[in-house]
């Protein structure tokens, strides 16, 4: 086989002896596809769609890339210098390279190909966080906000939208409200969900007289609680017995419910259609849903999203409020740290609203009403407080029409979501918590930072990588050098009102959290006594540059950063922070370390092992290294509840037994054999 490497003024002879092949030569940001017996370039973001051809995206800046058959001035071996042949298509200034091969050696090369890509795209990283994405803006006759990027990629389309609404926005009494409504968005309509929609309100109704009179008898309970008569309103046997007559009753409600219930048929439809990847999320400071759908059932799209927007039926409320609370005891009461993360945030956050979880608390969840629910709705789920969004294959003209024709039947909300205006006080001293728990030792350490689009949270970010990750100061620090930890890392989090730097690490064996602490500390004194080597910041820059580019790959990567984006404050962020991020200096990043991380604005939690608690015998024939990650997954195995993602998950562990080096397989054996476990004890648990 044979290569050449081909400059820009080589281009014209190319393109005057293959006329049929090459019609154009354009050094626009591009991407490769697939056509006839070569590989051309194609702008980004207009593939073309014909039969046969495959795209495979690559960054601004990133040129052009052939390869021929014929003959070169100068023959090379393609494997030894393939990763210097790949760094020159990088664009430097006006200069270009094309790089040329044939069609069968490229996939003959591929898995070559696919990470030599990836090269090209660290390579011209810089430039390549300049990258737009061509973001289409409306808004509908009702207030109602429609984001728009056209991708012809793929015959498909992400679409999703998001309510500007989180558990930020609740209040004491009816916190977990935000994330309940992300399940009751799946409950239908009166023509999705039911086969009798008269029947069905009938039952919601007398559900709702029957709940009202179970309320009446807990705040009797409440009473009796404070009075010190019982000492816990879950337990079935404080109870009063007119509450236990009544739920007798609704027990028979749900059971007649049940036989108008056509139950997932929100789910059926789209999967009917073509539909995948249906979910949603809960933050502080948002909630979104999204699925990707063909691109000629959109319509279908508009049709669903819109229904459950403007009709919902918010059936089984308080099943599901059951469901809710039982994720929440899993989630948060049955894992070595849940309580004491929640009392950690509770502490870091004195007055505001972040301060309470985003599930609730198990008080307020055990008691929510659908009455102060449709109240919710009406407050927060108005047209004018959402933003819907679509990525893929379809032309903003039509998809606007559509989106007019249908959201734009939703009448605008008759309630403005009202401004949180609590400001987190400055904190004036350090706080610390220090907690038993079943779990390795560790420290945690948040600072108090900024939120979403302020100016410093660049000069964080940056802050925060070059601290984090293996090639990062706290590894290098705190796990090689020192060998105090086994584990490290930082973060910066800036959600919509405020933010949060947070630097946590896992204590080796024979050493302290305090003592992990203490150089944790030592690293940041380093961080605000010296600047950080230009080498050291490029290199942070360029992740970066990289990480912009990986999110601009599927059309719901994209999606998701604009339901952040959006979500947060202001889309343009996506295209904004890319820029501010490569703008940030050493001076910076030292002024934002003196600035936040002092000690009077940190709260810090210290855990140590609970006594006589040994650790798991589970985790002992892994490396130190990786028994945090290995505990947080068996923890999340043993959560899921979902039979078909854990089979999924352990035939993925089967396609990589052969891969797994002899250091590895101590972990991937535990994990298959936890999955195989909790398959086997979800099957135990299913109604014959």
């Amino acid at each position: 086989m044979a290569t050449r490497l081909l400059t820009p003024r080589m281009i014209p002879s190319i393109v005057s002896s293959e006329r049929n092949l090459w019609a154009q030569i354009s050094f626009r940001p591009t991407a490769i596809a697939f056509h006839k017996n070569i590989i051309v370039g194609r702008p980004l973001y207009s593939a073309s769609r014909r039969s046969g051809e495959s795209i495979i995206w690559l960054p601004r800046r990133c040129q052009w890339i052939k390869r021929r058959n014929n003959g070169s001035p100068r023959n090379f071996g393609w494997r030894p210098l393939a990763a210097v042949l790949f760094l020159a298509i990088v664009r430097l200034g006006r200069r270009g390279y094309l790089f040329a091969m044939s069609k069968s050696d490229w996939r003959t090369n591929i898995s070559w190909a696919a990470g030599l890509a990836a090269l090209v795209c660290l390579a011209g990283a810089p430039r390549a966080a300049a990258q737009k994405v061509p973001v289409i803006e409306k808004t509908l006759s009702n207030g109602m906000r429609l984001l728009m990027v056209e991708r012809r990629d793929e015959p498909s389309v992400s679409g999703g939208w998001v309510a500007h609404v989180g558990s930020a926005n609740e209040r004491t009494g009816i916190t977990g409200t935000t994330h309940l409504f992300e399940h009751m968005m799946f409950k239908g309509t009166p023509t999705l969900g039911t086969k009798d929609y008269q029947k069905d309100l009938r039952i919601i109704a007398e559900q709702e007289q029957v709940r009202e009179e179970m309320r009446a008898e807990e705040a009797k309970m409440r009473a009796a609680y404070r009075r010190g008569e019982i000492d816990d309103l879950q337990k079935p046997e404080n109870k009063t017995a007119r509450w236990r007559e009544l739920e007798k009753r609704y027990h028979e409600l749900v059971k007649e419910q049940r036989e108008v219930l056509v139950k997932n048929e929100f789910d059926r439809v789209y999967t009917a259609g073509g539909g995948s990847g249906m979910n949603a999320f809960t933050s502080q400071d948002m909630t979104a849903y999204f699925i990707t759908v063909p691109a000629n059932k959109l319509e279908l799209w508009m049709w669903m999203e819109s229904e459950r927007l403007l009709r919902p039926v918010f059936r089984e409320f308080y099943a599901e409020r059951e469901v809710v609370y039982e994720e929440r005891r899993m989630r948060t009461e049955s894992t070595p740290l849940g309580k004491f993360e929640e009392t950690f945030m509770s502490l870091i956050w004195e007055a505001h609203p972040y301060h309470w979880p985003v599930i609730g608390w198990a008080s307020d969840v055990a008691s929510i009403s659908k009455a102060q629910a449709d109240e919710f709705y009406a407050t927060y789920y108005g047209p004018q407080n959402i933003t819907a969004i679509l990525v893929g294959d379809f032309e903003s003209d039509k998809a606007l029409a559509l989106a007019e024709k249908y959201f734009g039947r939703i009448p605008r909300g008759t309630k403005t979501p009202p401004d949180l205006i609590t400001i987190e006080p400055k904190q004036p001293a350090e706080k610390r918590m220090h907690a038993e728990a079943d779990t390795n030792p560790q420290v945690d350490i948040v600072w108090h930072s900024v939120p979403f689009g302020h100016r410093d949270g660049y000069a964080l970010q940056v802050l925060a990588q070059v601290l984090n990750g293996r090639t990062g100061r706290l590894y290098k620090g705190l796990v090689l050098q020192r060998q105090v930890a086994t584990s490290a890392q930082a973060a910066q989090h800036s959600m919509k009102w405020a933010g949060l730097f947070n630097v946590s690490g896992e204590a080796r064996d024979g050493r302290t959290p305090l003592e992990v602490e203490q150089a944790i500390y030592e690293e940041i004194e380093r961080l605000k006594q010296e600047a950080v080597p230009e080498a050291e910041l490029q290199k942070v820059k360029n992740n970066f540059a990289a990480s912009e580019y990986r999110k601009l790959t599927s059309n719901m990567a994209i999606l998701f950063q604009l339901i952040f984006a959006d979500g947060m404050g202001d889309w343009r962020e996506i295209n904004e922070a890319g820029p501010k991020y490569q703008a940030v200096t050493a001076a910076e990043v030292r002024r934002v370390a003196e600035k936040y991380l002092t000690r009077e604005t940190r709260t810090v939690a210290v855990y140590t092992r609970k006594a006589g608690a040994a650790e798991d015998p589970d985790l002992a024939a892994l490396a130190p290294e990786q028994k945090a990650a290995a505990a947080k997954m068996l923890a999340a195995i043993g959560q899921e509840k979902d039979a078909a993602k854990l089979t999924k998950r352990l035939e993925d562990l089967d396609a990589q037994a052969g891969k797994v080096d002899e250091k590895n397989r101590p972990f991937y054996e535990l994990m298959k054999k936890k999955l195989a476990a909790r398959l086997a004890e979800l099957a135990q648990t299913v109604k014959p």
